[in-house]
């Protein structure tokens, strides 16, 4: 029997939402990563396997987590996006992400 730590819960976690979620050329998909000292926003194609484009914060906690949001939906729309899948990476939809996702739907993105 082996241990299970925190890492391994979010990796089955994210895996899960994974087989439900795919992005395309179309509707890319808004994968999140949160770090102990950073938040990182990638738009993926899944079809081709590229990642369209990302950005990332430099520091942490919800007003980041805002101008992250607002900052990835501006290179989105730069690319040409208008509408994604969100991945919240098997991350809990708190307080950083729900005002990254709500920052990104004020500036133009639909989910």
């Amino acid at each position: 029997m082996s241990i299970k730590t925190k890492k391994d819960c979010r990796i089955r976690r994210h895996l899960r939402v994974r087989n439900k979620i795919q992005g395309t050329a179309e509707r890319p998909r808004m994968a999140v990563f949160r770090s102990n000292k950073h938040l990182q926003v990638q738009f993926i194609d899944d079809d081709a396997r590229v990642t369209l484009v990302g950005a990332s914060t430099e520091g942490k906690g919800a007003e980041a987590a805002k101008a992250l949001g607002a900052k990835a939906a501006e290179l989105a729309k730069g690319k040409g996006i208008e509408s994604v899948v969100f991945d919240r990476g098997g991350f809990a939809f708190g307080t950083n992400l729900k005002s990254l996702a709500d920052s990104a739907r004020e500036a133009g993105l639909k989910f």
